[in-house]
């Protein structure tokens, strides 16, 4: 059963969160190509992510299969406002952990969108029985972002210094993490 939770924004739109799907390739594609040029917080640069259609077809058809793997969209009237993709390890020492990416598109900032993607991955994660810890690493100066995390239980476990060169200038990067148990 695909995960699907629909509710209101502050605005009275309504946002629905669920599972990707192959057929969401071209959306999460361009959604990628749009938030990079809307924020200096993450990890890729303007012109960056090109993968084939293909290709990103066949990473939502792997994600929709697994059992430990979790690709969230976000969409508000139709349009992908946000996303979020998590990853446990490759081994069996650390495959009971794992780490996410997500992003929300400049203007549902403030919408609660991304606490919503952030619940969603959590209350899986919890399900599986698998997965004890969900990791993350944030720009040490993006204080909203740290904000959220903290909100929903996230702590910081350590300041990785240097993790970002934007423009010539270096950025640190706090990785954060929950523990499930």
């Amino acid at each position: 059963m695909r995960f699907e939770q629909v509710s209101t924004l502050p605005d009275g739109r309504r946002l629905v969160l669920r599972e990707a799907v192959p057929e969401d390739a071209e959306k999460t594609i361009a959604h990628v190509q749009k938030i990079v040029g809307e924020s200096d917080y993450l990890m890729l640069e303007p012109g960056e992510f090109r993968p084939a259609l293909g290709e990103q077809r066949q990473l939502l058809e792997d994600f929709a299969r697994s059992d430990d793997r979790r690709y969230l969209i976000a969409e508000v009237d139709g349009e992908l406002a946000g996303m979020l993709h998590f990853q446990p390890g490759k081994r069996k020492r650390n495959a009971h952990a794992g780490e996410f990416g997500m992003s929300v598109r400049k203007k549902y900032w403030g919408m609660s969108i991304g606490r919503k993607l952030l619940q969603g991955l959590l209350q899986w994660a919890r399900q599986t029985g698998k997965i004890r810890k969900i990791n993350l690493r944030v720009r040490a100066d993006n204080e909203r972002a740290i904000r959220l995390y903290r909100s929903v239980g996230f702590k910081v476990g350590g300041t990785i210094s240097r993790e970002f060169c934007i423009d010539g200038r270096f950025y640190d990067a706090h990785w954060m993490g929950i523990e499930l148990d």
